[in-house]
């Protein structure tokens, strides 16, 4: 009876075997459709159901043929390109600016600093198709919309509150004498943000850069009313792709959006523990 005490009664056990049991449901709620997305993408035949072939297992019936349409079709590599270049050029501006801000409203002596905390992570709380909207008539007035800048920009808008709500948990242990001491010692406020409070908030800056990346990478409804042709992402090119021609290279493309969240996951579970650490090193 691994974490329950030997004095636990009949009550405490049952409720904890019966949480045990609620989440395993919910977990297997939440994973099972990526469980029949990744072996389908691997079918030898162009449907979205799993053939006598590959129930049996049998080597015929699986291929990799819609992976090779996908890293060699024009009609998905341009769309993986735009959201490369995209992600990257959006996940800088969320890091810079998320990063300046959370430092700035973790001062005390800041104004209304609960205000302008609700007003910088709306995008999360805020449905997307009315940040969408929003955007659309916004951008269409200053010239950005259908352009390369503006979808960079919405998505910005999008990753910044992630990157404002963890580096604002991880300023929760950091120790401001640090900063007083390299003042008093001479450092100016460039050379102690780069040299004291950067290395020690590093782990949720980057972080928030990676949920920025992901929420650049598999947005879709935000480039579709701000974006033009000309920034066809991955996700647009998906979306398209299931309401015009259904293939199984959506299949493939899906597999490998997973794969990458997969590794920028277990890459942000590496960091948190590394926060973790750090913050229990920190005097205090």
């Amino acid at each position: 009876m691994a974490g329950l005490p030997p004095y636990a009664s009949t009550g405490q056990k049952v409720w904890h075997y019966s949480y045990l049991v609620i989440c395993a449901a919910i977990f297997f709620f939440l994973i099972a459709p990526i469980l029949i997305i990744i072996p389908l993408s691997f079918n030898a035949e162009n449907f979205f159901t799993f053939t006598p072939e590959m129930l049996a297992l049998d080597p015929e019936g699986y291929s990799t043929k819609h992976y090779r349409d996908f890293f060699t079709n024009p009609d998905w590599q341009v769309p993986l390109w735009n959201s490369l270049k995209i992600a990257p050029v959006a996940t800088f501006l969320s890091v810079a600016l998320g990063t300046l801000a959370a430092i700035g409203l973790s001062q005390p002596h800041v104004p209304f600093r609960r205000a302008i905390m609700a007003i910088l992570i709306s995008p999360m709380i805020v449905p997307l198709i009315i940040s969408a909207a929003g955007m659309y008539f916004f951008y269409s007035r200053i010239g950005l919309q259908g352009t390369y800048w503006g979808v960079v920009l919405a998505h910005a808008a999008l990753g910044i509150p992630f990157v404002i709500i963890t580096v604002t948990a991880t300023l929760v242990g950091f120790d401001r004498s640090l900063t007083r001491a390299a003042a008093n010692l001479g450092a100016g406020p460039v050379r102690t943000f780069f040299k004291v409070q950067m290395p020690l908030i590093l782990p949720g800056v980057v972080s928030g850069g990676l949920f920025a990346f992901i929420t650049s990478f598999d947005e879709v409804v935000v480039v579709l009313f701000v974006g033009s042709a000309g920034q066809k992402t991955l996700p647009w090119q998906m979306f398209t792709g299931l309401r015009e021609q259904i293939s199984p290279t959506i299949l493939a493309a899906a597999t490998v959006l997973i794969s990458i969240s997969v590794v920028l996951l277990v890459t942000l579970e590496v960091l948190r523990r590394r926060s973790e650490r750090l913050r229990g090193m920190s005097p205090g």
